[in-house]
């Protein structure tokens, strides 16, 4: 095995653009959470969004308007799931797994008449003065403008959550519901609210699988994305920062293997595919999580 061939540069800035999806997924999820629901539905809602950006991207010669269409098409999954669980009060668990189900099965359908196409191109941004430093330039300052998208929505999920009265309202909603309720705040609203920006954020990390990473549609291209983005929610017990640390470090394992594969590594292909996710469990067992929202995957009636 050839380790020179490995570039350590070329390496981290794919870091970067490896943890993208799972971060943009990630954080809608959170917020879902910190208002007391558990939605499963992460991977349905992810491929989705990559064949709504795809077909969008596609027929309209813009991957903005397909970002734009995969939001839409994450958040409409999304709406299903919080009428389901909000009005109807079925099982958050349950229908969260038959989203995941029909959103694979949904977006196989769609996409059938687009295999096999390429999807517009999306350009990096090289951001002048700050580009050309030498290593950190490469790294930090030359990636397409979706990277820096999930760096804002980190930002400003921390900043919501940590200093609006909005962010406040979510926050008591999901750590007491009855109590939210008896102050008089409409739990129902503030619920469907978080559920469908996390949709929108789960499309737009299927999207960006479908419009930069690969960039094209193929069946079942999430590969477990949504799974992972669950788990990181775990890993990060709850908060933003160290939700960013969880989509790194799985990033940086996923290029990682793909770089030793390329280098001619004696183990297996299958043995090297399979250590992001088993990275993921190790550090899940390893690491002590916080303790959860309070009222995390209670159903909420307002007449009880």
């Amino acid at each position: 095995m050839d380790l020179s061939a490995i570039n350590p540069v070329l390496l981290l800035a794919s870091l970067m653009v490896a943890a993208t999806p799972i971060l943009l997924a990630a954080i809608g999820e959170l917020v879902v959470e910190r208002a007391g629901v558990l939605n499963l539905g992460v991977e349905g809602m992810m491929i989705t969004g990559a064949v709504c950006g795809f077909v969008v991207a596609v027929n309209s010669g813009s991957p903005w308007l397909g970002f734009l269409g995969a939001a839409a098409g994450g958040a409409g999954l999304a709406l299903i799931f919080g009428g389901l669980t909000q009005f109807l009060l079925s099982n958050q668990v349950a229908t969260g797994l038959a989203l995941t189900l029909f959103g694979l099965g949904l977006s196989a359908l769609v996409g059938q008449g687009y295999i096999g196409i390429k999807a517009p191109a999306f350009p990096d941004w090289h951001i002048p003065l700050l580009g050309d430093i030498p290593i950190i330039g490469p790294i930090i300052f030359q990636h397409d403008p979706m990277v820096y998208v999930g760096l804002i929505f980190v930002a400003g999920v921390w900043a919501f959550l940590t200093y609006s009265r909005l962010g406040l309202v979510l926050r008591a909603v999901g750590e007491n519901h009855e109590a939210a309720h008896a102050l008089g705040y409409d739990v129902i609203k503030v619920r469907l609210a978080a559920i469908i920006f996390g949709g929108a954020c789960a499309g737009l990390g299927g999207a960006y699988l479908s419009l930069v990473r690969v960039p094209q549609w193929t069946e079942g291209m999430t590969a477990g994305a949504g799974w992972i983005a669950l788990a990181i929610v775990v890993f990060a017990s709850w908060r933003p920062w160290r939700l960013l640390l969880g989509a790194y470090l799985f990033g940086g394992i996923t290029v990682l293997q793909l770089n030793l594969q390329a280098a001619g590594s004696a183990l297996p292909v299958e043995y090297l595919s399979m250590t992001p996710y088993l990275a993921t469990i190790a550090v899940l067992v390893i690491m002590r999580s916080g303790r959860a929202p309070g009222a995390l995957g209670q159903i909420f009636h307002a007449s009880r």
